[in-house]
């Protein structure tokens, strides 16, 4: 497996890439109190079945094409082949470099391949110095908030409003650049 700078996406890759999304049997559940002029939010595990497929569309692409051009996300090549991706951009205005997407080969997965894709991201921002990497995840997608967990990110933010779903809300982690 190689990792190297990713270029831009002239096909859909994920196509054949099967399961795009998770399946998890546990879930943070959030809720917020207000009083007194302050905010408590708290943050439970739960047991409840939850599943989110998704597709990348062509507009997906051109949005994804667009971060790319910026120069700071990588691809998982096996055998010349794209099998994964990490796409992200240093954000200047903060000095924070933000991870927009990852994606994985479904039968790439549980192989360390996202754990690659991550410390090449923290390469890039540290070689940029950017003080922080951050990204945004759903309350429900337990599997990856483990994983981002496990690579050293804490949870830094919620949003409860910014999807149509009411049962996902946004959760925004951060790592801390050394």
């Amino acid at each position: 497996m190689e990792i190297k700078k990713l270029q831009q996406l002239t096909s859909n890759h994920s196509l054949n890439w099967g399961h795009n999304g998770y399946s998890t049997d546990i879930i943070y559940s959030v809720s917020a109190i207000e009083f007194g002029g302050s905010f408590e939010f708290t943050l439970r595990e739960k047991k409840l079945s939850y599943t989110k497929v998704w597709e990348t569309d062509s507009d997906d692409i051109n949005e994804l094409n667009t971060i790319i051009e910026k120069e700071a996300s990588f691809g998982a090549f096996a055998d010349g082949e794209l099998q994964g991706w990490i796409i992200c951009e240093h954000r200047t205005w903060n000095n924070s470099f933000y991870i927009e997407n990852i994606l994985v080969n479904e039968k790439y997965r549980r192989l360390g391949l996202g754990i690659m894709l991550i410390k090449n991201a923290i390469k890039e921002a540290r070689k940029l110095n950017c003080r922080v990497i951050e990204l945004e995840t759903q309350n429900t997608n337990y599997p990856a908030i483990q994983f981002y967990r496990r690579m050293g990110f804490n949870i830094t933010g919620v949003n409860t409003r910014l999807y149509d779903h009411s049962e996902e809300i946004a959760l925004f982690m951060t790592l801390d650049i050394e």
